[in-house]
């Protein structure tokens, strides 16, 4: 039964206003009780605008006239609580279909485009939902001044273009009122600091190049945020276009750095060089430069670019990062950490209780190949430690021999590759002291060496190119481990340079080297896949689908096989299309691997790009619980980790879904679970992965296990985060006995303190919005091949654990003057607060803290001047920043 409309209770009331159109049966009885609980003054504006509402129906022009000015001028003053409608509005409710009905029987006049005026801002409140009348009357009425009618207004009209645009698009109508409409509203939004909301309509109506007209000084820095933000969660090829429009925008204002940084994203070569050519200041070059060599591409400067011959050599020099290991040492004596440290000072053996440092002491060769590893990792850089590089007393001829002869047969190899990693990016002294291993009779020793050679050049350009000098001849050796060394050293030295003499020296060993054996051409697959790192090179591309498709049965059983694939995914490395010919290839391989490759590939490709679809699809292939031997799912899950890993919303739904397969999937999932997480989280050690990871640590299944405790390493690397360095001492007492799990325990304990806590394995830089290709492709080469533990890392091919240090950089803020030369300002550090959209000049930054620079800025954190004393030449503070002295400031005396 309805309600009775006489009745004086609540929902009779609304009733009676929601429905205006029907009238109440007894009109009198209901008004008296509505008017009892009015003031004096509200009854007053009631009565006043009845009145109007019954001039503008009046036959005299003038008076319509002035009532409706009248009406206007109550609607506009009256201000009201953010949480009712304005009394005008409210009041006017009963007699919006009068006026309507009155508007339709009009004359066109002035008159009535002013009454239209009115009524589209009375729609805003009372028209039903999706008749966009508003808009309608909007159209309708006069061309006044949009603003006038204040914000709220404006947001409503913004809501009903974008839906009356996609509704006309849809039936082919001409949209030109509406764009001039929009002209109008984000003109408005642009001025008032809405400018998120103004390129929220653009993107609704498909025209955001007029967003550039609107963009000034003021307001530039938020709407290019907005942008940015915003590209991550669009689907493409909109991203794109996005970013485009805030690329021309920081041109058009004279930011450079973060054009170059939206250049970078683009991977867009033509962006950068006009960055170089329309900036004319030699100092902010040199920034550039600094921004080009922590992104790791290879790239050539031109006379356009940099005019001045010597100017260019000097910019050259930091795009090709020579400085970086001069400023890395910077760091570590400002820190006081010079002081090289011995594997026991990370395994603390003396805080466990007495069971497991007894069967410590027993001097095996895995025992020492680990200890070889964790010098390794926490000396890198350094260019000293205490077991490689010790003094040599005339008697022993040399004691890092003694240390090298401690390790068996294939262990040599790491051991004398080590010294490359301990001398990491000191090119000069690390040829000088590596070339002693290039005159043993030992292969094994010669292999190190020449994958030492290639790990000191790692991130480092040099136009003499020593690595291909002393590598080159090593390529095609009768031993095959010799070969992978140079083979291994080379992808490691060039990574991402596509350099065509390496292509022509190891494309021949994939096809048509009839004594290559399995392991050497599966390094060359991985070594020109990192040289050509999102290259989408065909040349490349066809080299290794021949080398796929010449395998036999038995060898595409082989574990190393499955580096293969990823050599050919990593040509396509966050290319996404651009893959696709490729995939529709793998489709006609041998069905063991077909799968395998088509995962593989479809991971790389969309690689950082937070494709939800892709997401989607891994999870889809994941599903399926399939009989033993199908390998796929292991990348595909990988992969989940690889595409969500672009934004942190999309990284937190990733951990979430794969807490999900790891109670419902099959072995061969749940050993791939462990990896994904840790390269979500690397050197970002979330409380949450790292209990997972710990209870997983202790999992039945070796093979869990042995992941899960590398994945430690790798969520901590670099952090020295106390909590896993516990867990890990722990687990290296519970698995004395077990020597495979005891090497991962040692392997990741090495990792946590990576360079004395110095270095980061994050490929994510500069505010987590560039992505390094090189660094990217390290780690998942890793993590492939930590998919089949048994056979590769705890085999004799423990030494891909060396393809970590493309990834690893200083996680350092360097302050430098304008020669260069380090300078210490204070800086406040703390964790960065998003503040995109938000209104007025919110903290960026919170909890912080004040130190000097150089400074170590862990995950998540965002670093500050404390000084108006300085101006920094990049908007980012992150790893080399120039500062340029600031010509107005004062000291205060």
């Amino acid at each position: 039964m309805a309600p009775d409309p006489n009745s004086a209770s609540g929902s009779g009331t609304t009733r009676e206003e929601a429905s205006v159109k029907v009238p109440a049966k007894d009109p009198k009885k209901k008004d008296e009780k509505k008017d009892e609980d009015l003031s004096e003054e509200d009854l007053a504006l009631k009565q006043q605008l009845e009145l109007y509402v019954e001039r503008v129906q009046d036959t005299d022009p003038g008076l319509q006239k002035v009532a409706l000015e009248s009406m206007r001028q109550e609607i506009r003053t009256s201000t009201s609580s953010m949480t009712s409608v304005p009394k005008p509005l409210k009041f006017l409710r009963p007699h919006y279909a009068t006026l309507k009905a009155y508007y339709d029987t009009m004359a066109d006049s002035e008159v009535k485009k002013f009454l239209a005026d009115i009524l589209s801002v009375l729609a805003m409140t009372m028209s039903a939902e999706g008749e966009r009348e508003s808009l309608k009357y909007r159209l309708l009425g006069s061309e006044g001044d949009i603003g006038s009618w204040g914000h709220e207004y404006v947001r409503n009209l913004a809501g009903e273009i974008a839906q009356e645009y996609t509704k006309r698009q849809n039936e082919g109508a001409s949209i030109d009122d509406l764009i001039e409409l929009v002209q109008q509203v984000v003109a408005f939004h642009m001025k008032h600091n809405a400018e998120y909301e103004a390129v929220d309509l653009l993107m609704e109506v498909e025209d955001l190049d007029m967003l550039a007209d609107h963009v000034d000084r003021t307001n530039y820095k938020r709407t290019c945020l907005y942008l940015t933000s915003a590209a991550r969660y669009l689907p493409g090829p909109d991203d794109m276009l996005v970013l485009d429009i805030a690329y021309s925008i920081y041109l058009k204002s004279e930011e450079y750095p973060s054009a170059l940084q939206i250049a970078l994203f683009l991977d867009n070569m033509q962006y950068v060089k006009k960055v170089f050519t329309s900036c004319d200041d030699l100092l902010r070059k040199k920034q550039f430069c600094y921004i080009l060599a922590r992104q790791g591409i290879t790239y050539e400067l031109d006379e356009e670019m940099v005019a001045d011959d010597d100017d260019r050599e000097t910019l050259q020099e930091i795009v090709n990062n020579t400085k970086l290991s001069e400023g890395y040492l910077t760091l570590a004596r400002d820190i006081e950490v010079m002081e090289p440290k011995s594997p026991e000072d990370i395994y603390k053996a003396h805080l466990l209780d007495g069971r497991a440092s007894a069967g410590a002491s027993v001097d095996s060769a895995r025992q020492n190949l680990a200890a070889t590893f964790v010098n390794a990792f926490v000396n890198a850089g350094f260019g000293q430690d205490k077991l490689m590089t010790v003094p040599s007393e005339p008697s022993s001829g040399g004691s890092s021999g003694n240390w090298l002869f401690k390790n068996k047969e294939h262990g040599k190899a790491s051991a004398a590759a080590s010294l490359g990693m301990i001398l990491l990016w000191d090119v000069d002294s690390g040829l000088a002291q590596l070339d002693k291993y290039f005159h043993s009779n030992d292969n094994h020793v010669i292999a190190g060496a020449l994958l030492g050679v290639g790990i000191v050049n790692c991130g480092i350009k040099n136009d003499c190119d020593p690595a291909l000098a002393l590598l080159a001849e090593y390529i095609d050796k009768e031993d095959s481990s010799v070969r992978i060394g140079a083979i291994m050293g080379l992808g490691l030295a060039y990574a991402g340079s596509q350099n065509e003499q390496i292509r022509s020296k190891l494309t021949p060993i994939l096809n048509g080297d009839n004594k290559a054996s399995l392991d050497v051409i599966a390094f060359t697959a991985i070594s020109l896949g990192l040289v050509y790192v999102g290259s989408c090179n065909e040349d490349v591309a066809q080299a290794i689908i021949l080398a796929l498709m010449d395998r036999s049965e038995s060898e595409l059983g082989e574990p190393l096989t499955r580096l293969l694939p990823l050599g050919l995914g990593l040509l396509y490395l966050g290319k996404q299309e651009s893959v696709e010919a490729t995939a529709e290839v793998s489709k006609t391989f041998n069905e063991k691997i077909r799968k395998y490759c088509d995962m593989t590939l479809l991971s790389c490709a969309y690689a950082g790009t937070g494709n939800v679809l892709k997401v989607q699809h891994l999870l889809g292939q994941c599903a399926p619980h399939l009989e033993k031997g199908e390998s796929h799912q292991g990348p595909a899950v990988l992969g989940i980790a690889m595409v969500a890993m672009a934004e942190e919303l999309g990284l937190e739904m990733a951990i979430r879904s794969l807490e999900h397969l790891l109670q419902y999937g099959e072995q061969n999932i749940r050993r791939a679970v462990p990896l994904a997480l840790g390269l979500l989280c690397i050197s970002n050690p979330k409380v949450n992965v790292m209990d997972t990871l710990s209870r997983l640590s202790h999992d039945t299944d070796t093979e869990v296990a042995m992941a899960a405790v590398i994945s430690l390493g790798l969520i901590g690397a670099g952090t020295n985060n106390a909590r896993i360095a516990g867990m890990l001492r722990n687990l290296s007492s519970y698995y004395y006995k077990e020597a495979s799990l005891l090497f991962c325990v040692r392997i990741a304990q090495g990792l946590v303190h990576l360079g004395k806590g110095l270095l980061t394995l994050a490929p994510y830089h500069s505010e987590r919005f560039l992505l390094s290709p090189t660094a990217l492709a390290g780690i998942i080469t890793l993590l492939h091949a930590c998919l089949d533990m048994k056979a590769i890392i705890l085999g004799k091919y423990h030494y891909v654990l060396y393809f970590v240090v493309l990834a690893m950089q200083p996680r350092m803020l360097l302050t430098v003057d304008e020669n260069l030369k380090p300078l210490s300002v204070p800086v406040r550090v703390g964790q960065a607060v998003d503040v995109v959209g938000q209104a007025g000049r919110p903290k960026t930054i919170t909890g912080f803290q004040t130190h000097s620079t150089p400074v170590l800025l862990a995950a998540g954190d965002r670093a500050e001047l404390a000084t108006e004393k300085y101006i920094p030449l990049s908007p980012i503070l992150e790893g080399f920043v120039i500062l340029k002295e600031n010509p107005d400031y004062r000291e205060d005396n």
